[in-house]
């Protein structure tokens, strides 16, 4: 059977569930209609959301492939300078005038100081401005240490918290390598709930070793009346290079069958509904409109600006005098993330400008992730000459699709069925080649390097 799939859309570190292709042409090797074509909308380049990358973590969870390390010593006062003036660098090369939204992300985020996060917004104030009502989301580990600074964190302007909850089988998140138990998570999630009612959301994981459908929905029966208005629904995939992937190859851990992981997936979307939750994206429920913000300017393909070690973001350098978008990635290594932000104001590590195909690839594939799906007025903003109709109506795996109900192609627009949803991950290559065969790669000679290194 088809592969039930559900993509963690972690929040910008190593990109929030995309597929990615980059082209490697410079600006003069651009063509004239790619100019045309890619013409920006004042919408995609006047605002944009943050991420803000804290790299460290106390330890590192068995399944975790993120850009995260164990620190060596105290240096947060050096992380937290230069976050800030890698903030105020970026800003000021994209020009966008505000900010729509900010993500405190990682690593583990809640180790930080909450000076550091005021700080940044005072950073981000000096260069730009803070939309009205702005999103200030903040990622905590529900330990004894993160639960006490909640409190500071909401003076410092967080006004969302995204609590990793992961588990309520205390057994589970140590095998799991997670460094708190079910009370402590239960707990943190009640007084962040305190502080910021109705702004609180949950990371939850299925498909854990020896997990069955009866002990999943036994766990959510607990969970979810405690929830705030928001959860988000990961399915726990094993990671070439981290301890679990080593765990099931050697034949010590085995993870539920493809059969299991789409009736935990069934089952967590009936459930969530039953207690008020609609389904906003793949993984995403809100209740009481309380969507995230912040990650549907990622599936809407608007502009996010990267800032901190290994974080990604996709934006214009207008002030370099370009129109095109690029795909940048900071350096990794804190360490050398620190020296390269203290010569150079920032530590970019790689620059891609991204080719029309590349760029209508991310917005087609993020944009089919959410339940409203891909509008033609929203489509039109990246591509004004080929309208949806145009690109997918006279294809014929898409008219299978739309005919076994997993897709719809209207007025509105094209989107998924709830069926659809959890089978997208089966029909985007197909969509994919549609798109391709309509905006073929144009492979020039004496191209540039993939890459350009800072």
């Amino acid at each position: 059977m088809l592969k039930y799939a559900v993509i963690a859309a972690r929040r910008g570190v190593v990109g929030p569930g995309q597929r990615c292709h980059f082209s490697g042409k410079s600006s003069k090797q651009l063509r004239t209609e790619d100019r045309t074509e890619f013409a920006q909308h004042d919408c995609l380049t006047k605002e944009a959301s943050l991420y803000i990358h804290w790299p460290y973590c106390l330890k590192r969870c068995s399944y975790c492939n993120f850009n995260k390390y164990i620190p060596k010593g105290d240096n947060n006062h050096i992380v937290s300078q230069c976050l800030q003036q890698e903030v105020e660098t970026l800003l000021q090369l994209s020009q966008v005038s505000s900010i729509t939204s900010v993500f405190f992300g990682g690593g583990t985020p809640s180790l930080a100081h909450p000076a550091t996060v005021s700080a940044i917004l005072e950073a981000v104030s000096r260069r730009s401005s803070l939309a009205d009502q702005v999103e200030v989301s903040l990622e905590v580990n529900p330990t004894p240490e993160g639960m006490a600074k909640l409190k500071d964190f909401s003076h410092a302007g967080v006004n969302r918290f995204s609590i990793g909850v992961q588990s309520l089988l205390d057994d589970d998140l140590t095998n799991l390598g997670r460094d708190h138990g079910a009370r402590q998570a239960l707990r943190t999630l009640e007084e962040a709930r305190k502080l910021r009612p109705g702004k609180v959301s949950v990371d939850i994981m299925f498909g854990r070793p020896g997990q069955s459908a009866a002990s999943w929905e036994a766990e959510l029966s607990e969970l979810l009346p405690a929830c705030d208005d928001h959860v988000s629904l990961y399915q726990l995939t094993p990671e070439r290079g981290t301890l679990l992937f080593k765990q099931i190859q050697g034949g010590e851990v085995t993870l539920p069958g493809d059969y299991d992981m789409a009736e935990m997936y069934e089952n967590a979307r009936r459930m969530l509904h039953q207690h008020g939750f609609e389904q906003y994206e793949v993984s995403n429920f809100a209740r009481n409109g309380a969507v995230s913000h912040h990650n549907m300017s990622y599936w809407k393909g608007k502009q996010y600006i990267g800032v901190g070690p290994g974080a990604h973001g996709r934006f214009v350098p207008l002030n370099e005098g370009s129109t095109q978008r690029e795909a940048r990635t900071q350096t990794p290594d804190p360490d050398m993330w620190i020296r390269e932000v203290r010569q150079h104001g920032h530590g970019t590590r790689r620059r891609i400008q991204l080719g029309r195909l590349e760029l209508l690839e991310e917005v087609l594939v993020m944009g089919l992730r959410m339940a409203e799906g891909m509008t033609h007025k929203h489509w039109q903003l990246f591509s004004p000459q080929l309208g949806l109709t145009d690109i997918f109506g006279l294809s014929t795996d898409v008219r299978e699709f739309l005919r076994h109900g997993q897709l719809t192609l209207d007025d509105g627009g094209l989107r998924c069925s709830r069926d659809g949803l959890a089978l997208l991950d089966s029909m985007l290559p197909n969509l994919l080649l549609e798109l391709e065969r309509k905006f073929p790669s144009r492979a020039l000679k004496g191209a540039s390097a993939s890459s350009q290194w800072i």
